[in-house]
């Protein structure tokens, strides 16, 4: 699309960008939403720079919305903070628009600064600079090794099925910390390994070292964790029912600028926890939230599990609502809504701590 020629101008403009892994397409509008200008630049250092002196150059530069500011466009995102622009999260556009308007890049950024402009669809995006993001990176690191270390354990299982009678009688029935500690330990004649009983125990004492690996890298982080999450806020920690790995998921799904969340059903909403309203004409119902944040959700799950079983305030409540005729998945839905909004209190308290980061 033909860009109009840029002047200083003293009306106010909004930008839009639709961000890629190597480029970012720019597009400016005035306040009545006519496109003044379409652009491409790379998605480095020096591009993020070009495209805000070219936004500029289109007048005095308001709010710009910026689609994937916590994956691609976090880099140019912190950039325009930095030099004081007002940064909005831009939703994808719905189907519906993309099947009248088409699809492209300079279409997607200019329905992104349509969407800053309308101030429809966006949110405050996470600041990616401060002791949560290090939190987020962690625990991605921590999440990964998990999951792999899961299926280092079922793969074990599903091997030792199929294995020669003498090793699967061997190995079936151990605990799991037995197990692999039996299995890291097998010494296999490596020159037989085309022999099924030969390769199965190789195969066996493979994965048996990973998961030890696993493991240990595991420890290693959480040994990283347990204080960071404890500085960034103590009292969420020392909440009846979370320890550091809750802890620490709520904290990364609220953000370090945890001032976005506008009200404590925001943040249910964020975790997936706040019912749906279904309701028309004489009918009023609520549905099940299946958006939001999911690992926030499964964290709040832990939490609600935690209590049903230890905390006595809980389980009067869980009897309470059970003899209203509520099912065990409906009052635990309705108590993740209720620790939401507890935790959310805790959250956005600010400690000296958090103040000192």
């Amino acid at each position: 699309m033909p860009s109009i020629t840029p002047q200083q101008q003293a009306f106010e403009v909004t930008g839009g960008v639709d961000t890629h892994q190597d480029t970012h397409t720019a597009a400016v509008i005035d306040q009545v939403g006519r496109v003044l200008g379409t652009e491409q630049f790379p998605a480095d250092a020096a591009g993020y720079t070009a495209l805000l002196d070219w936004m500029r150059r289109f007048g005095r530069l308001g709010p710009v919305g910026v689609e994937g500011t916590g994956a691609y466009g976090a880099g140019l995102a912190r950039l325009l903070r930095d030099q004081g622009v007002h940064v909005v999260e831009a939703d994808r556009p719905d189907r519906k628009t993309r099947r009248f308007q088409g699809k492209s890049d300079p279409i997607d950024a200019i329905q992104a600064a349509k969407t800053a402009l309308a101030g429809e669809r966006t949110g405050t995006p996470k600041r990616r600079d401060g002791r949560v993001e290090a939190l987020r990176n962690l625990r991605v690191a921590r999440r990964s090794a998990v999951d792999q270390r899961a299926d280092a354990q079922r793969q074990i299982k599903a091997l030792i099925v199929t294995a020669p009678d003498e090793l699967r009688e061997r190995l079936r029935g151990l605990p799991v910390t037995q197990l692999i500690t039996v299995c890291a330990s097998l010494r296999p004649d490596r020159a037989d390994a085309a022999s099924p009983a030969t390769a199965a125990k190789i195969a066996l004492r493979s994965l048996a070292r990973r998961h030890q690996q696993l493991s240990a890298e595991i420890t290693d982080l959480d040994e990283l964790l347990a204080p960071l999450v404890a500085a960034i806020n103590p009292r969420l920690v020392a909440a009846n029912g979370l320890g550091t790995d809750v802890a620490g998921q709520l904290l990364v799904t609220a953000g370090q600028n945890h001032d976005r969340l506008v009200s404590e059903a925001a943040f249910a909403m964020l975790c997936g926890a706040a019912p749906i309203p279904a309701s028309s004409g004489k009918t009023t119902r609520h549905r099940l939230n299946r958006g939001g944040d999911r690992q926030a959700n499964a964290a709040l799950y832990r939490v609600v599990l935690c209590r049903l079983r230890w905390d006595p305030r809980t389980r009067a409540y869980a009897e309470r609502r059970t003899k209203q005729g509520l099912s065990k998945k409906e009052i635990i839905r309705c108590l993740k809504r209720y620790i939401a909004r507890e935790l959310y209190q805790i959250i956005t308290t600010s400690n000296d701590l958090e103040l000192a980061a």
